[in-house]
């Protein structure tokens, strides 16, 4: 499965997160990738208009409230698409059988509404919360490293 929607969602963790704004050096050395990888997941996230980055400052920073970002605005801009898309289906059944002859549409149908799900959980899901989660996540960690 591609990386792109989850590198781009640590990135933006680190932008909004961040007092200055964060250049694609810092977030790929966090990212654990290139900087040329985060330069093209912040050229989508800039056309999306969900960072912003100006010639002569370096660094990005957030347009919007990490509360006004939802993971599915964060999907289709990374993954450039106006949909969802999780499954394909293989291109060649045997149209001579029963199943190879119907199995494509069937599938389209099932495959699309499972995607529908989804892009409503996605729609449902902001940045904050995935930010609020991690702070949650932290604490009870170093709760746990105290208790040693």
């Amino acid at each position: 499965m591609d990386t792109k929607f989850s590198s781009a969602i640590h990135a933006l963790i680190l932008i909004s997160e961040s007092e200055t704004p964060m250049n694609s050096e810092q977030i790929a050395a966090s990212v654990g990738t290139n900087a040329s990888y985060i330069r093209k997941l912040m050229t989508r996230l800039r056309k999306a208009e969900i960072i912003e980055g100006r010639r002569g400052i370096s660094g990005f920073r957030l347009v919007r409230k990490p509360d006004d970002i939802s993971f599915l605005d964060i999907y289709k801009s990374v993954m450039e698409t106006d949909s969802l898309h999780l499954f394909d289906i293989h291109q060649n059944p045997n149209d001579a059988c029963i199943v190879g002859h119907n199995i494509r549409p069937v599938l389209n149908g099932m495959f699309r509404n499972m995607e529908e799900g989804v892009e409503k959980e996605l729609a449902g899901i902001t940045l904050a919360n995935c930010i609020s989660n991690m702070r949650v996540y932290v604490d009870e960690q170093n709760e746990k490293e105290e208790t040693k």
